[in-house]
């Protein structure tokens, strides 16, 4: 990771919603915190107990996300 990104930060740009900011967020992580965030979203979408509004921020970060492998 060039520069450090706070948590905070980083889960906000993940579930932006906003597909430049979910893949520059995810760019700058290296690739087993790519994985480890792509396996915490798949769980977001689809495990129960998340409010709807998280499940479909985590849809939307892996559809942006698309065609990175885990």
């Amino acid at each position: 990771m060039p520069t450090p990104m706070d948590l905070e930060s980083l889960w906000g740009h993940l579930l932006s919603r906003k597909p430049e900011l979910i893949r520059a967020a995810f760019e700058r992580l290296n690739p087993s915190e790519q994985r480890s965030v792509l396996a915490h979203l798949d769980h977001m979408a689809s495990e129960s107990g998340w409010h709807p509004e998280q499940r479909a921020s985590a849809l939307a970060a892996l559809k942006a996300l698309e065609g990175h492998s885990k």
